[in-house]
């Protein structure tokens, strides 16, 4: 059946990933790259979507041939079009997805501190441009420790190092150039927990993609639970991890709504692999219908957010 239906189709097509890769540059050109020179942003943004195809091949995130986990996250960055000039947000969604290519190598291996510490040493490299996201550090800890099953006293030993790596060259960089007060600077906003959550103070494109972005989740996630027993166990651990990962990451954003235009670069790739699995591994007639909507919506609302940016009111 699920060869008949057009989700079947796309899903499983080896166009699937060239055609959103013309469609995210496209995006991206009609946001203003050239005009504007988010050169560097927009390879931060190449870079994290080759891996997020990594991501699915060496950890087999979906147990067909598909694109849908790179083609989920073209398709929902380029939602968030707005998002596209700050290049502290673009480095950090890239070290987030380069994290989670490297620490998934680690299942259950417990003496594997030299690739823990390369994983950790990306948070530790995220946090230079984003420093609350040592917040998420603990719960990284935990669900190492609970899905991962590789946290032991040396890798343990190997993350923090490599949490501690960037400074040891960041802060004599700062000494060097007599600025040594910039790392107190740099870690205050750790204590500063800004104002409260209130969804008024977002734009109407931003409310649009952050409940857009909940709704899949919750969709990927509602689907994953009940389906799960399709995949196997290596499989259901990296998806709880990016699950629990994806709830951390939404407490965070509402304690902290001011950080949100990083916050949901990081919701937006935990969300895709979820989402990717709902659209790559269902076949009725309902998730057919599910898929076009939930493709239309995401055009229409990337097209409402290029042209809110483009022409501010």
């Amino acid at each position: 059946m699920s060869k008949k239906l057009l989700q079947g189709k796309v899903a499983g097509s080896r166009l699937s990933m060239p055609v959103m890769a013309v469609f995210g540059t496209m995006i991206w050109l009609a946001a203003g790259l050239a005009k504007e020179g988010w050169w560097l942003q927009f390879a931060c943004f190449g870079v994290a979507a080759y891996l997020t195809l990594l991501i699915n091949n060496v950890h087999v995130l979906l147990r067909i041939y598909s694109r849908m986990v790179s083609c989920s996250f073209i398709g929902l960055t380029c939602c968030a079009c707005f998002l596209f000039p700050s290049l502290p947000g673009a480095v950090t969604q890239l070290c987030m997805t380069a994290f989670l290519l490297i620490i998934f190598i680690c299942y259950q291996d417990r003496q594997s501190p030299g690739i823990t510490f390369y994983a950790f040493l990306l948070i530790g490299i995220a946090s230079l441009t984003f420093v609350n996201i040592l917040f998420l550090v603990p719960i990284i800890w935990l669900l190492t420790a609970i899905y991962i099953r590789s946290l032991s006293w040396r890798t343990g030993i190997a993350s923090l190092i490599g949490l501690l790596t960037p400074y040891w060259f960041y802060a004599p960089w700062l000494l060097y150039h007599h600025e040594l007060t910039s790392l107190t600077d740099h870690f205050r906003p750790l204590v500063d927990f800004g104002q409260s959550f209130d969804i008024s103070q977002f734009t109407v494109s931003q409310q649009l993609t952050l409940y857009w972005i909940i709704l899949l989740a919750v969709i990927g996630t509602i689907h994953f639970l009940h389906k799960s027993f399709h995949d196997k166990i290596r499989t259901r651990m990296f998806y709880y991890f990016m699950m629990w990962m994806n709830v951390a990451v939404m407490l965070l954003l509402l304690l902290q709504p001011q950080h949100y235009d990083i916050l949901i670069r990081l919701m937006i790739l935990l969300t895709a692999p979820l989402i990717a699995h709902f659209l790559a591994l269902t076949t009725t007639k309902i998730t057919n219908i599910a898929f076009i909507a939930i493709v239309a919506t995401t055009f229409m609302i990337t097209l409402y957010n290029l042209w809110s940016t483009s022409f501010p009111f």
